[in-house]
């Protein structure tokens, strides 16, 4: 008898389970802003009476499973007016949701402490997110809003810099970013060298850099993910703005294709300065660029939406009797996303992307093209089974093709021969999942997994070596040298040289202290397959590309990150303290003397290091009221190792740890803005960085009656310190007009107190007294500037 009653309780027990479990129902739908229907990424959806909550994902979807019951629905967005309503749960619900924009403040987080704890609580660490009216208040050199410039004022963020391109995120190389625009790759984010980025603000409606505790969805790259999605378009009306400015101007454009249904993007930019420069008598020089940014949205049903998106960007610098130089991104993006149920999203990319270096030299009468394409085809699905554990999930194949360089005459009588560099070919793949859940009221942790692998496909010729080594040490005068060949093989395009692969595991974990503050802790691995071939301190349009091989091994990174995070007075400041120390195996190094150009047997000329960075970060920032801004501090230190092969090779630099290019011990950067009222808001910006290292001069020689300069040890000097403070206000003649035409107008100066930074020092010999000395080279002083922005 009291085994049937225990039997009988079980199924009691097992019924009351199986009733609570179909009691529980599911929330999705779409948030979009009200007068455009432009989706929203990153929405805020809390439910206070769970102490519970979810976020939009990147095309605006969200999904959140809760028991039966009436629910106060809480919605807080970036830049919005907070929406609350109530939801009674007791079916599945399909429920969009729209935003209106807060135009008191346009710029800034408007939220509420419930809110702010929900951000609190989560695993993400290592990651800024700025917004495109963010962006555009920071003061520019040029008056120009600049993406990459913008991020640069971030912890762990820094570049070269003035006129360098690219940046470099916690001690890593520039080439170690991987940058995604609509989820697409741009190899070279910079125009006109390094002076303007390439990305238009208009058309951004979404930016994140992920430093460190990236999701497994990511990879490809060892140091950061800075993933940039493009607006929409306004599927409800006609809208336009645009801006014009002492050296460019912009216009993006924006509409229905059917109202509420599909939608256009539109945007260009262009610069003109060199238009004016016969005024000044310069007829022979010319630097300009343009870029092209459209999409196309169109919902097809309530679970299928399609985007076509692209974008098209050429930089021109031509000094007329000498050579033209043309170089630029070009990408085309189709995804379609499908809801397979209100639990399951998914999207399939299909994806091209080609970076094109040309040179033509018009002196010697020969054309140079080089350039990278790839052919990507993505499926991600985020599975939302419970209001505490997600999955997301999915698999992505990249073909590569990489042109090292086509050299070919310009003229039938220049005599020069045609020389084609070997083409390379690669097949990169990947399968990732990641999971978020929630493990207690305190405690969430985010954990995922990704399986990479690489194979160098078939090309051409290929150089053997002895024992497989193409660069040899000479003992009897201690410096690395070039291998001699001692064969070539040849391969069909199918072959496969060289296969890797690689397990790539990711952890976040967010213990909550209190409802203000939280510590986080996160880990990562991350492979990188290809590499950028570049022997200066930031990268130039013509360096090159080249994948792992035979040769040349993937980069790997492990990073260990901690962070102390804290909201004080309702989120109106908020503190983010974190450390890092990441190790990178198999960064590529170059020998003594290297030639990068033009070469054909890059392998001769490399060996694989390795790297460390390690540091501390501080951002302090105030979120509310008439002044807003934050102050951001690095301390760091990033190093560089190639040690000898075997106990007989002394390693490059003596096999010593030296600093690398990027390496900056101490970066502050302190931005502000001020509302003075509503037609002026004040906005500046300092920075306080360590110089870069540079290797100089220790002495010289007298050789045939030539002075010689000897050198000191790799990047053991540096440049002077760097420090800048910029200005600009902006001028809103009717504020209280938010329909039709509506203008602003900036001004700007930048490096007020017109400091000489250098951006390098360079050493030559005086022909009067035959002594080696220094030539400081400084790019800009103070520059104002004056632009007109416009909409309707």
């Amino acid at each position: 008898m009291k085994e049937k009653n225990k039997l009988l309780c079980l199924c009691l027990l097992l019924f009351n389970f199986h009733i609570q479990a179909q009691e529980k129902y599911t929330l999705s739908g779409t948030i979009s802003e009200e007068t455009s229907n432009e989706t929203l990424i990153g929405v805020n959806i809390l439910i206070p009476e769970l102490n519970t909550g979810t976020i939009t994902n990147e095309y605006g979807f969200y999904s959140i499973t809760l028991p039966k019951g009436n629910y106060k629905i809480i919605l807080s967005y970036l830049g919005y007016t907070s929406k609350s309503e109530t939801v009674s749960l007791t079916d599945n619900i399909n429920k969009n949701f729209n935003l209106t924009e807060n135009l008191e403040s346009l710029d800034e987080v408007i939220i509420t402490e419930n809110i702010e704890k929900l951000s609190i609580k989560k695993p993400q660490m290592s990651v800024n997110a700025l917004t495109s009216n963010t962006i555009k208040q920071i003061p520019v050199v040029l008056g120009e809003a600049d993406v990459i410039k913008a991020i640069t004022l971030l912890p762990g963020v820094t570049n070269a810099g003035e006129g360098a391109s690219g940046f470099n995120v916690r001690g890593g190389a520039a080439d170690q970013n991987l940058i995604l625009l609509d989820e697409a790759t741009i190899y070279n984010s910079s125009h006109l060298f390094g002076f303007f980025s390439v990305f238009n603000p208009d058309a951004i409606k979404d930016l994140k850099l992920y430093k460190g505790g990236i999701p497994a969805r990511y990879g490809g790259r060892v140091s950061s993910v800075l993933d940039i999605y493009q607006k929409e378009g306004n599927s409800k009306k006609f809208h336009a703005n645009g801006g014009v400015g002492f050296v460019s101007s912009r216009l993006l454009l924006e509409g229905p294709l059917k109202k509420e249904q599909g939608s256009f993007l539109l945007g260009g930019r262009s610069s003109y300065a060199h238009l004016f420069l016969p005024l000044f008598k310069i007829d022979d020089f010319k630097a300009y660029f343009y870029d092209l940014n459209t999409k196309l949205s169109y919902k097809l049903n309530n679970k299928n939406n399609i985007y076509l998106s692209g974008y098209f960007g050429r930089d021109v610098f031509n000094i007329s009797k000498s050579f033209e130089n043309t170089y630029g991104n070009s990408l085309v993006n189709f995804r379609w996303n499908h809801l397979f149920s209100n639990k399951l999203f998914s999207n399939l990319s299909l994806i091209y992307s080609d970076y094109y270096y040309g040179l033509n030299l018009k002196f010697v009468q020969f054309k140079w093209d080089s350039g990278i394409q790839n052919v990507n085809v993505k499926y991600d699905l985020k599975h939302y089974l419970s209001d505490s554990f997600k999955l997301q999930y999915g698999l992505n194949s990249i073909y590569h093709i990489f042109n090292p360089g086509d050299i070919r005459p310009s003229t039938a009588t220049s005599g020069i021969n045609p020389y084609k560099l070997t083409n390379k070919y690669a097949f990169e793949n990947a399968l990732y999942i990641d999971a978020e859940q929630k493990l207690s009221d305190k405690l969430r942790l985010s954990y995922g997994l990704r399986f990479s692998t690489f194979h160098r496909l078939g090309q051409d010729e290929l150089n053997k070596y002895e024992n497989d080594q193409a660069v040899i040490f000479n003992d009897a005068i201690q410096i690395y040298e070039k291998a001699d060949p001692i064969g070539v093989d040849t391969f069909k395009r199918s072959d496969v040289i060289a296969t890797f692969s690689n397990l790539e595991p990711r952890l976040s974990l967010a213990y909550e202290l209190n409802e203000n503050s939280s510590i986080k802790t996160s880990y990562n691995r991350l492979s990188q397959y290809l590499h950028l071939l570049s022997n200066t301190s930031s990268p130039t349009p013509l360096d090159i590309w080249t994948p792992s091989g035979k040769y040349v091994k993937p980069q790997l990174l492990d990073q260990v990150a901690i962070g102390y995070f804290k909201t004080i007075k309702d989120n109106t400041y908020s503190i983010e303290i974190e450390s890092f120390y990441k190790k990178v195996k198999n960064r590529i190094d170059y020998i003594d003397g290297a030639n990068l150009i033009a070469n054909n047997a890059i392998e001769q000329v490399i060996l694989n290091g390795r790297a460390r960075a390690y540091g501390l970060e501080l951002l302090i920032k105030k979120n509310e009221g008439k002044f807003k801004g934050w102050l951001a501090y690095t301390l760091s230190k990033s190093e560089q190792q190639t040690p000898g092969r075997t106990p007989n090779e002394l390693g490059i630099a003596n096999g010593k740890w030296y600093s690398t290019p990027y390496d900056k011990t101490h970066d502050l950067s302190i931005t502000g803005s001020y509302d003075l009222n509503t037609n002026w808001s004040l906005n500046a910006n300092f920075a306080f960085k360590t110089g870069q290292p540079i290797t100089y001069p220790n002495g010289q020689y007298v050789y045939n009656g030539i002075n010689i300069p000897s050198y000191s040890d790799r990047n053991a000097n540096r440049l002077p310190t760097y420090h800048r403070l910029d200005f600009s206000a902006n001028y809103t003649p009717k504020p209280e007009k938010k329909k039709g035409w509506q203008s602003y107008w900036v001004f700007g100066v930048y490096n007020a107190y017109n400091r000489k930074n250098a951006a390098s020092i360079s050493f030559g010999q005086n022909p009067e007294t035959g002594v080696n000395e220094a030539t400081r080279l400084a790019i800009f002083g103070i520059i104002p500037a004056v632009s007109y922005n416009f909409k309707f």
